[in-house]
């Protein structure tokens, strides 16, 4: 039989995983989602993270962010409650932390020092084998041609030419 990975909410993963990293523990998860293209694959890609005592631009953090709505899309009782965001740290000013995805063409989080729960410290591909992190600088400053480099990524992964086999 194979096994199957269990998906479970972040309302339940995410306390649980900040409680073990505030205890030290290294924490190993498969992220969802597509935010963090071309270096993270959503699904297929395992990240560890470390708890560290304060970030630096180019760290890749799990941080808890606000809300981006407004009172008029969410009154008060229907704001949704902790966001949680697997992104790239592109700025920090004191105890404030900025945020962004590295696919994301634009927008960006905002949150507290104390409010990133953990940083990725290795990225493995599905067969268990370390991807390289950067630091994203190029990747950063190259944002106006981002849009066609993951239009032609997603190509690729579509017919199959790269992917979680190709790595």
């Amino acid at each position: 039989m194979m096994n199957q990975a269990k998906k479970i909410d972040n309302s339940v993963l995410i306390p649980e995983m900040a409680a073990l990293l505030h205890a030290g523990k290294d924490v190993r998860f498969t992220p969802t989602g597509v935010s963090m293209r071309p270096f993270i694959e959503g699904g297929s890609d395992i990240v560890v993270l470390r708890k560290k005592a304060a970030v630096a631009v180019g760290d890749i953090a799990l941080a808890v962010v606000q809300p981006a709505v407004s009172a008029v899309q969410h009154p008060a009782a229907q704001r949704p409650d902790n966001v949680y965001v697997l992104h790239r740290v592109i700025a920090v000013n004191g105890d404030s932390v900025t945020l962004a995805g590295d696919g994301n063409l634009g927008g960006t989080e905002h949150c507290r020092m104390q409010d990133v729960l953990g940083t990725v410290i290795r990225i493995e591909n599905a067969q268990g084998r370390r991807k390289c992190i950067t630091r994203g600088r190029l990747w950063y400053y190259i944002r106006p041609c981002r849009k066609w480099l993951l239009k032609v990524y997603r190509k690729l992964l579509k017919f199959g030419l790269i992917g979680a086999e190709h790595r």
